[in-house]
């Protein structure tokens, strides 16, 4: 059972169809932000892997002896990207359009995502024009949600969410986005777990990532 940070969601059957033909061996996701994850961690939720979209959480966890530490490893480099549902927003400065009534980030309190979104619009000096129209999801796919459904009219969200979709890539001028997993300490599939972090390390699940969108590990 794997923990997995909500813009990893569209990776869900090319990784479970591609380690099971590699190993013979069953994979199932539960989705999530990256800290509501680490707070089921911690409170002993029967994981095996986390796959994190924040590298400290990922540490502290380490450090507390919920994630084996040697089995600490980056897996890849997340973007985020701007998205909406008609196309209509480009870049970052047209969120100023008084039209772009709400803007859909993730919580920064616990999505990665969020704490990007915020970043990259504060160095632009947006965030505090933006802020009063901005709203939280909980996670990237929720966040997306309220962008699909019109309560925002704009998002920004993973890349690996929205690339095949329209999105608008952003800079990566914001705090990197180092997706870190782990193998829970508490886990008695230690064996597959591991094997499971071999995998997505290795050039099958690099090609998969490189395929949604992510930037390789090794940058």
């Amino acid at each position: 059972m794997v923990a997995a940070a909500a813009d990893l969601i569209p990776l869900e059957s090319p990784l479970t169809d591609s380690f099971q033909k590699a190993t013979g061996n069953r994979v199932r996701f539960a989705f999530g932000s990256s800290g509501m994850l680490t707070q089921q961690i911690r409170n002993g939720a029967p994981y095996d892997v986390f796959l994190s979209a924040n590298e400290d959480f990922v540490r502290s966890l380490a450090e507390a002896g919920d994630i084996d530490r040697e089995s600490v490893k980056v897996y890849a480099i997340g973007r985020i990207a701007l998205w909406s549902k008609d196309g209509s927003v480009k870049d970052v400065g047209a969120l100023l359009d008084p039209r772009v009534r709400h803007i859909a980030i993730a919580n920064p309190a616990h999505a990665p995502y969020g704490v990007a979104a915020r970043d990259l619009l504060s160095r632009l000096g947006l965030w505090p024009k933006l802020a009063s129209r901005v709203v939280y999801g909980e996670n990237v796919r929720q966040t997306l949600q309220y962008a699909e459904s019109g309560n925002a009219e704009a998002a920004i969200v993973a890349w690996s969410l929205v690339f095949d979709r329209g999105g608008v890539l952003l800079a990566a001028n914001h705090v990197p986005i180092r997706q870190v997993g782990g193998m829970v300490s508490r886990t008695r599939q230690a064996a597959v777990a591991a094997r499971f972090l071999v995998f997505l390390a290795g050039p099958e699940g690099q090609a998969i990532l490189k395929r949604f969108g992510f930037e390789p590990a090794s940058r």
